[in-house]
């Protein structure tokens, strides 16, 4: 019989890759969602946060869960009311899957949970920052910090959990790439703030693999920090996506004080430095297949 596997936010930018990694190796997916959007052999179900309503099915028979659901945490500038969908998102989402596995005496195998970088916050400079560092204090990392308490009920009550810190996901479709490619396509292209901040990054088919490898390797359990084993600087970032692309970079670096201007608080993101180590998920055997960012790269602008 086929595993079942469940995910939320499946029609996002990971999930949809996600999805088709596990059809290709014969697993069982199922996607819920708001909508209960469905796909050719994906079965949709609907939830309803503020009705507490999931619908009838969707949690049953199901042998692991991915936790994917999230409002996009740097997709706009933040409002009040904005601070607190990227809370609730991925908070009350969590508790409502928890609360109907309690209240219909289902158990599962697995819940795997995306949480992020931002558990450290982005004023660490060149520390290199492991899964038993202390969290950051800034926005970001209180909605990690609450994302990962949110997951920590399904292990007291002896399901598998394993929570995922990753870093930012490169992809040939939407997410940072597209968003950075496009000014160097222009050829306005440049370093953010001094350049030299680090970034934590993911292939999107690392992130994926790594999911896969912690949902069928029983053994994982906890956190663990999904970025690349070297990480990047912005303008390094930058100069191999403009040398992929066969553009100059001919501008200043777009100064910090602009950025905080137009971003408001949501600029420490793009300007602070984050540097996590992947020692961990390694040391307990994982590989992975893009190490460095100009292979990155290359492999993706070249997919377009």
């Amino acid at each position: 019989m086929k595993k079942r596997v469940l995910i939320t936010g499946g029609s996002g930018l990971v999930g949809s890759r996600l999805t088709q990694t596990l059809l290709n190796k014969n697993y069982e997916v199922s996607w819920l969602s708001r909508s209960g959007k469905s796909m050719p052999n994906v079965q949709g179900y609907r939830w309803n946060i503020a009705d507490n309503y999931i619908e009838k099915g969707a949690l049953e028979n199901v042998d692991t869960i991915i936790h994917l659901a999230g409002e996009g945490i740097a997709d706009k500038r933040w409002t009040k009311n904005l601070k607190a969908l990227i809370i609730n998102s991925r908070v009350d989402t969590a508790n409502l899957i928890f609360n109907y596995l309690q209240s219909n005496n289902l158990s599962i195998g697995s819940f795997i949970s995306a949480s992020g970088a931002g558990y450290y916050g982005y004023e660490n400079g060149d520390k290199e920052l492991i899964e038993t560092d202390k969290p950051g204090d800034d926005f970001v990392a209180e909605v990690v910090k609450l994302w990962e308490q949110a997951a920590n009920q399904f292990e007291v009550i002896g399901i598998r959990t394993v929570k995922l810190r990753t870093g930012v996901v490169l992809s040939e479709k939407g997410g940072a790439i597209e968003k950075m490619a496009l000014p160097i396509r222009w050829g306005v292209g440049s370093p953010l703030g001094s350049g030299n901040q680090h970034m934590s990054w993911i292939h999107i088919n690392d992130l994926c693999s790594m999911m896969m490898y912690v949902m069928e390797n029983e053994e994982t359990t906890g956190v663990y920090n999904a970025s690349a084993p070297t990480t990047t600087t912005n303008k390094e970032l930058t100069q191999a996506l403009a040398k992929v692309l066969h553009r100059p970079l001919i501008f200043p670096n777009v100064p910090k004080w602009s950025l905080k201007l137009l971003l408001g608080e949501m600029h420490n993101i793009i300007i602070g430095s984050n540097k996590m180590s992947s020692n961990k998920i390694v040391g307990e055997g994982f590989k992975f297949e893009y190490n460095d960012i100009d292979s990155a790269i290359e492999s993706l602008l070249n997919r377009q």
